[in-house]
């Protein structure tokens, strides 16, 4: 049973009156186009930040190639916040009222179609385009397609992949609180919780702990979390204090990651544009919790939604190696164009002939796994023998 808090006014889950006799309506049904909308322009963030800002494809620097659009790629890895923050959201509500198992089924089967063709897909392409990068040895590769290279010392086929052991990390820290069923409570203490540990594990404590603590970023995944508790019952003053505790602790490791693309820079870009960009992600969250981007329903935005994680794990080493083979031959700009282009093109068709065929019997597979003996025609149990 989940503890009382009774110093904590907690508003009760939509499907039941609320206290004084105030009957609250029943939560949102249906896809949320406006979270597609902010996945495409995460994606675009990060894609403008590789290709724009980042000039190690180039002959030179972002800044000496696109002096307009640098300053403005320059802060594009801003994006994984966002990226982070959508995620903290969208996994709660798809593991409300289900459980851990089909979380488990579903997350697998969202992660790593996509993502075993990414690799397989990057390898080829810096094996086959005399770019200049190097493809890595193939037990490298076959240890990628585990996702699991970072904590067991293996290089990474493309540099954007930290993200995903990052977001494997939530899901295991999630599937905690899950275990039992998710109330507005439960996900309450799970944030709280969850939070105090980031900032004690901020400065001390065991590497592994602070692995799967990720003081660094949790801070994304939490807000998340309380945007949807806004968003399925109301907004309160716990929620918005939970969410302004983490835009306030997001800022320092926010800076510490600004400092670090500075190596990258012929010169160095001001710091106030990070906290700028930040404010204005948390504030993107905070209306799509409230119902204000309801109007963003157009019909491709669920289109671009699917093809981004495709784009996002497919477009860095890819788009180097291309750039090292066409940037004498084709103009900067042009080059950009083309690529992301292509690459929002490629990463569609991804979505439609790899993610979709493939997810199907992979999710069916692991549900028999999962399933008690003989409830899918395995067979009867073994009987004992003496």
């Amino acid at each position: 049973m989940t503890p009382d808090i009774p110093t904590l006014a907690l508003p009760r889950q939509r499907q039941e009156p609320a206290p004084h006799h105030i009957v609250v309506p029943a939560p949102r049904r249906g896809r949320i186009t406006a979270l597609d909308g902010l996945r495409l322009l995460a994606a675009l963030m990060v894609v403008a930040y590789h290709y724009l800002a980042r000039g190690e494809a180039w002959s030179a620097s972002g800044q000496a190639m696109f002096p307009t659009a640098f300053p403005f790629a320059a802060y594009g890895w801003l994006g994984v916040e966002l990226f982070f923050l959508i995620s903290g959201f969208v996994i709660c509500m798809s593991c409300w009222g289900r459980s851990v198992g089909d979380f488990f089924v579903s997350r697998v089967t969202r992660l790593y179609p996509a993502y075993w063709f990414a690799v397989l897909a990057t390898t080829a392409v810096l094996l086959l385009v005399p770019g200049g990068q190097t493809p890595l040895p193939w037990p490298d590769v076959l240890t990628n397609l585990t996702m699991l290279q970072e904590p067991l010392g293996v290089r990474m086929v493309d540099g954007v992949y930290w993200t995903l052991f990052a977001e494997l990390r939530f899901y295991l820290l999630f599937a905690i609180v899950a275990w039992r069923g998710l109330t507005y409570r439960r996900v309450v203490v799970f944030c709280c919780v969850w939070a105090v540990a980031g900032m004690a594990f901020s400065k001390f404590g065991d590497d592994a702990l602070r692995l799967m603590i990720m003081p660094q970023h949790c801070w994304y995944f939490i807000a998340g979390m309380a945007f949807y508790l806004m968003y399925r019952f109301r907004p309160t003053l716990l929620l918005t204090g939970i969410v302004l505790l983490c835009f306030g602790a997001a800022v320092p490791s926010a800076r510490s990651t600004w400092s670090r693309t500075l190596r990258y820079f012929d010169d160095p870009v001001p710091f106030w544009p990070v906290v700028a960009v930040l404010a204005v992600s948390f504030g993107l969250m905070g209306l799509v919790a409230t119902g204000k981007l309801s109007w963003m329903n157009w019909r491709w935005l669920p289109y671009a939604g699917a093809a981004t994680y495709p784009l996002y794990l497919l477009h860095q080493n890819i788009g180097w190696e291309l750039i090292g083979v066409l940037e004498s031959r084709v103009p900067g700009y042009l080059l950009v164009g083309l690529l992301v282009g292509g690459m929002l093109v490629v990463s569609w068709l991804v979505h439609r002939l790899v993610e979709k065929p493939l997810a199907r019997p992979l999710k069916q597979r692991l549900n028999r796994a999962l399933a008690e003996p003989g409830k899918y025609g395995q067979g009867s149990p073994r009987r004992a023998v003496d």
